[in-house]
C-alpha cells in the first residue's frame, strides 16, 4: 500500500510547480508539493547574505512579467503579500568620463525616455518611440506566445512559430526577414548611437536572449517588450513565491519541505506515483516535474526505462552558457553617486542600472568571453539598489545593492578557481564602478560576497547555473517530436523551465496546467473575460 495518495503530485516548489498546483487545487484535485529544500521558490531567493538587515536577492532581481502573469490576479497575490513598485525610471547605463546617461522610464513617459535617447541621436529616439508604442499596444497578443503551450505531436509547432512571428513583424512594420537575424544585428541595423547600442546589447541578455546567436523574435521579448515594465517585489522577490505558496495552500494543496523526491515510480510504462528519499512512496494520477530535464529522466525516470526518442533528446541537450549568471551583493552605507548625475539626475535613481562599459564593443565582447567559457576581464555588471524603493531591504540610512555578472558554465572551472573568482571578482568590479560613481569606495562598503553559478548549481539545482534549465540542440530527433509539457510516459509532465521559458514568468506551470486539464477532463477555469491565453 502507499503511504500517501494524491491526485497529482508536484516535484520542486519552484514558483511553476506552485502556479501548477494552485489551478489543479482550486480545479478539485488533490494535490501534493514535494520539496528537497527547506523553502519554496528555487530562484526566487532573498537572504541576509552580507550581514544581518540587508536583504539581497541572490537570482532574481527584478519582477517584468507582474500585468501578464494570470496566477497573480487570479490568485490575488497582492492580498496574500506580493506587493509591487513600479520605478519611473527604468533602466539607464552610465558612463566613467561623465557623459550624460542614457535612462529609458516606463512607458507611459515616453517623451522623458526620447529626450535622453536624442542626447545621442534623434533617429534612435524616433526609432524606440515607434517600435515601443507598437509593441505595447500589442503586448496582451505577444504575451501569448509565453503563456499558451506549443502543441505536441509530430514536426511540433514549427509552421505556427513561423506564422505567428510573422504576423507580429507585421504589427512593428519590420521585414518578417528579421526572424533570421541575431538581436545584435537587428540592433546594430535598428540604432546608431553607440551608448543606445550597449545598453540594449545588455538588456538582450537579461532575460536570456543570445545577443551573437539568438533569433529575431528574442529581440522583441527581451529588448522591445520587456524592457521598461520592471517591478521591484517589496521585501526581496522571495515574497511573490511566499504568496504563491499560500495560493496553493489556501486552495487545499499540501506543501511538504525536506522531501527529496528519489524516483518517480513506473507502472506499464506510466507514471504512477513517487518515492521519496525516506523510502515512503506516493500514488499519484499525475506526476509533474519541476527540474530539469536531466535530473527528471536520468535521476527520478531512469536511463533504463528511456526510449531511443529520450536518449537521443538528452544527448543533445545543452545547458547554458546563456542564462548562466553571478550576483554580486553589497551592504552600503550610501547609495552610489554618479559623475553622469550631474547632467540628468535620475540615473541616481534608476530601477536597474549598468555599470562598467563605455562602448558597445565592450559589452559585445564581454558577452562573448562568458559564453566561450572565460570569466569576463572586464567586470561590468547590471546593478539594482532596491532599498531607494523599498525601506525594508536594508536598516535606516543604509543601502543594498545586488547584480548580475554573466559568467560561464559552473563546470568551466573548478571549485577551487571558483573560489578564486568569489575572492577577488567583487574588487575588481568595486575598482571599476568607482570610476563611475566616486563615493563607491571601500570605506562605503559595510561587507560584500558574490554567489557564482557554481553555487546556484549546488543550491537551486540549476544544472550549470543555467535559469532556463537548458535548451534542445539543433538535432531534429526521431523525425521531430516535440514533448512541451506532456511526455513519453503517460501520466508524467514537465512544467519546469525547461517547458516553455526561464525567468519568473509563471508560464510553464500555467501552460502545464492547460494541458493536464485537457487530459483529465477538467473545467477550462484559465478563460476570462478579455483574456487572450
Amino acid at each position: 500500500m502507499p503511504d500517501a495518495r494524491y491526485d497529482a503530485v508536484i516535484i520542486g516548489a519552484g514558483h511553476n510547480g506552485l502556479t501548477l498546483a494552485a489551478y489543479l487545487a482550486r480545479s478539485g484535485l488533490s494535490v501534493g508539493i514535494f520539496e528537497r529544500r527547506h523553502e519554496d521558490g528555487g530562484g526566487a531567493n532573498t537572504e541576509e547574505a552580507t550581514v544581518p538587515g540587508f536583504w539581497h536577492n541572490l537570482h532574481a532581481q527584478y519582477m517584468e512579467f507582474i500585468d501578464y502573469m494570470p496566477i497573480y490576479k487570479d490568485f490575488e497575490l497582492e492580498k496574500l503579500g506580493a506587493q509591487m513598485i513600479k520605478p519611473d525610471a527604468q533602466l539607464g547605463i552610465t558612463f566613467a568620463d561623465g557623459r550624460p546617461p542614457l535612462v529609458i522610464c516606463l512607458p507611459e513617459h515616453m517623451d522623458r525616455t526620447c529626450k535622453s535617447i536624442a542626447q545621442f541621436s534623434k533617429h534612435d529616439a524616433e526609432t524606440w518611440r515607434e517600435l515601443k508604442s507598437k509593441v505595447m499596444a500589442n503586448d496582451r497578443l505577444i504575451a501569448t506566445f509565453i503563456y499558451t503551450p506549443m502543441p505536441d505531436g509530430e514536426g511540433g509547432d514549427g509552421g505556427a512559430t513561423t506564422r505567428d512571428a510573422t504576423l507580429i513583424w507585421s504589427l512593428l512594420g519590420l521585414p518578417a526577414t528579421y526572424t533570421f537575424k541575431s538581436p545584435k544585428v537587428i540592433i546594430d541595423e535598428l540604432f546608431e548611437s553607440d551608448e543606445m547600442r550597449a545598453l540594449l546589447y545588455r538588456q538582450s541578455i537579461e532575460w536570456g536572449a543570445d545577443l551573437h546567436h539568438g533569433i529575431g523574435l528574442s529581440f522583441i521579448f527581451s529588448v522591445m517588450w520587456l524592457s521598461g515594465i520592471h517591478y521591484l517585489s517589496v521585501g526581496g522577490t522571495h515574497t511573490l513565491f511566499h504568496a504563491m505558496a499560500q495560493a496553493a495552500l489556501r486552495a487545499g494543496a499540501s506543501l511538504r519541505f525536506n522531501n527529496r523526491v528519489e524516483k518517480v515510480i513506473l507502472r506499464d510504462g506510466r507514471a504512477v506515483g513517487v518515492r521519496l528519499q525516506d523510502g515512503s512512496e506516493v500514488e499519484a494520477r499525475v506526476v509533474a516535474s519541476n527540474a530539469d530535464p536531466r535530473q527528471t529522466f536520468v535521476d527520478l525516470v531512469g536511463v533504463e526505462n528511456l526510449g531511443q526518442f529520450r536518449k537521443e533528446r538528452l544527448a543533445h541537450w545543452h545547458f547554458g552558457p546563456v542564462g548562466v549568471l553571478a550576483t554580486p551583493s553589497f551592504a552600503l552605507h550610501e547609495a552610489p553617486d554618479y559623475k553622469s548625475a550631474r547632467w540628468d539626475p535620475a540615473i541616481n535613481k534608476t530601477f536597474y542600472t549598468v555599470v562598467g562599459f563605455e562602448t558597445a564593443e565592450q559589452v559585445s565582447d564581454y558577452i562573448l568571453q562568458a559564453h566561450g567559457g572565460a570569466v569576463p576581464e572586464r567586470p561590468g555588471a547590471g546593478t539594482w539598489v532596491n532599498s531607494l524603493w523599498d525601506s525594508t531591504q536594508a536598516p535606516p540610512g543604509k543601502h543594498v545593492m545586488n547584480g548580475w555578472f554573466f559568467f560561464p558554465n559552473a563546470s568551466a572551472l573548478t571549485s577551487e578557481q571558483w573560489d578564486e573568482v568569489r575572492a577577488t571578482y567583487n574588487d575588481r568590479f568595486l575598482e571599476l564602478w568607482g570610476q563611475y560613481a566616486p563615493n563607491m569606495t571601500c570605506k562605503n562598503v559595510i561587507a560584500q560576497k558574490l554567489y557564482v553559478p557554481f553555487d546556484i548549481e549546488r543550491k537551486m539545482a540549476m544544472p550549470e547555473g543555467d535559469f532556463f534549465h537548458g535548451h534542445p540542440g539543433g538535432l531534429n530527433t526521431l523525425g521531430g517530436r516535440v514533448y512541451q509539457h506532456r511526455t513519453e510516459f503517460e501520466g508524467l509532465y514537465m512544467c519546469g523551465a525547461s517547458s516553455g521559458a526561464g525567468g519568473i514568468t509563471a508560464a510553464p506551470g500555467y501552460n502545464a496546467f492547460k494541458i493536464i486539464s485537457e487530459d483529465l477532463g477538467l473545467p477550462k477555469i484559465w478563460q476570462k473575460e478579455g483574456r487572450l491565453y
